[in-house]
């Protein structure tokens, strides 16, 4: 092959994108140590190495901020102390404490590995991060957590913030989305997680991305790896990670019902509420029923649609509640929440696991989204 033909020129564009200059990594573990051993924060998980503590604070830390997480740890933990515990504990009752926390099918795992522990592996955590994947809701980032931070075993994690830090380090000019920077990266943490305290460097890592080294916020002169940094040295920082464009968010438009059993509307008159089906996005949470907009409809006629086809049951839509805007991780709704009244039909659990004909006293005991928890919220206020 000619090295000036276009094959050989990609071919190397390709290995320049996921083969960094080299960099000293043992230094850099040795600086994130040392940094960790007096700036690190004090937080409620890092109180202790329990393996149990570790895993709830890894499973609800993913894609969630730090302030939000502190009081749902501090709640989960005086509620469900154990893994025994929590694998005893009602669906229900687990949902209800993860409730606003979001990803609510990491709760629902959660409680199902707990389950699993309890029966497979006496109540006890696994010790090494492969084990720890065979457990549900346990992928490679959260075994390599667990596994250093309460084992000491020198498992490398790689999440968003590590990805960010370690394409800055070695200014990686490859598609962080890619398959062949994304091997590359894992090989690159495996290679530079430390053999002693690997607990403590991961986390200095991880606490690195979240606080100094931030997508759109670099702070290089606090950094304790600046001199390592390669980005830093070639004024890349902003250029990296490289990433795709960003595709645009689709809306969809959803109406939801507050579906009275009869005439009387107040609060100590009955509604419905329904629970999604396990398997389903917000799975397991219940919800005023409903669903989404189709072409040519009108709000009401989607939710008579959807009433009928998820319950069996013919409803009369009154009166708008509120209109509420959301963002999920890949799509934007308005969900639009409508008085309604049931005229015809016993409930049935076409596409629902369950219904309950309830008071505004009674809520409090059912698990909720946010979005429904602001109608909850209207609907008190409205009488």
């Amino acid at each position: 092959m000619s090295l000036s033909s276009p094959l050989f020129s990609q071919q190397s564009a390709q290995l320049r994108a996921v083969e960094p200059t080299a960099v000293d990594l043992t230094a850099v573990a040795a600086h994130l140590l040392n940094w960790w051993d007096t700036d690190h924060a004090d937080l409620p998980w890092r109180q202790n190495s329990d393996p149990y503590a570790v895993w709830v604070s890894e499973i609800m830390l993913q894609q969630t901020q730090i302030t939000a997480v502190i009081p749902y740890y501090s709640r989960w933990m005086a509620a469900l102390p154990t893994v025994a515990a929590l694998a005893a504990a009602p669906l229900d009752a687990v949902l209800k404490l993860w409730e606003g926390l979001g990803y609510y099918s990491r709760a629902r795992n959660l409680h199902h590995a707990a389950q699993t522990v309890m029966e497979q592996h006496g109540g006890k955590l696994p010790q090494t991060a492969v084990c720890l994947q065979t457990l549900k809701g346990i992928g490679p980032y959260t075994a390599g957590a667990i596994a250093s931070i309460a084992f000491a075993e020198p498992a490398p994690v790689v999440d968003g913030n590590v990805t960010r830090l370690f394409s800055r380090l070695l200014d990686l000019e490859g598609d962080v989305t890619t398959t062949a920077v994304k091997k590359r990266i894992w090989q690159l943490a495996e290679t530079a997680v430390p053999a002693h305290r690997p607990g403590e460097y991961n986390q200095a890592l991880m606490e690195l991305g979240q606080t100094l080294c931030r997508p759109k916020i670099v702070l290089c002169g606090q950094c304790p790896i600046q001199s390592d940094c390669l980005a830093h040295k070639r004024g890349t920082q902003m250029e990296r990670p490289v990433r795709p464009p960003r595709k645009k968010t689709p809306h969809y438009d959803v109406a939801a019902g507050i579906i009275w059993k009869n005439e009387e509307q107040g609060r100590d008159g009955l509604f419905l509420i329904a629970k999604r089906p396990l398997d389903g996005m917000l799975g397991g949470m219940w919800e005023f029923p409903g669903g989404k907009q189709e072409a040519g409809e009108t709000l009401p006629q989607t939710l008579r649609r959807e009433i009928q086809e998820e319950l069996g049951m013919d409803i009369e839509v009154g009166e708008s509640l509120i209109a509420i805007k959301h963002a999920f991780t890949h799509f934007r709704i308005t969900l639009h929440a409508m008085h309604a009244v049931h005229r015809a039909g016993e409930p049935q659990h076409y596409e629902v696991a369950d219904h309950a004909w309830v008071t505004l006293a009674d809520l409090d005991q059912y698990p909720f989204a946010v979005t429904d928890q602001k109608i909850i919220a209207a609907l008190r206020q409205s009488f």
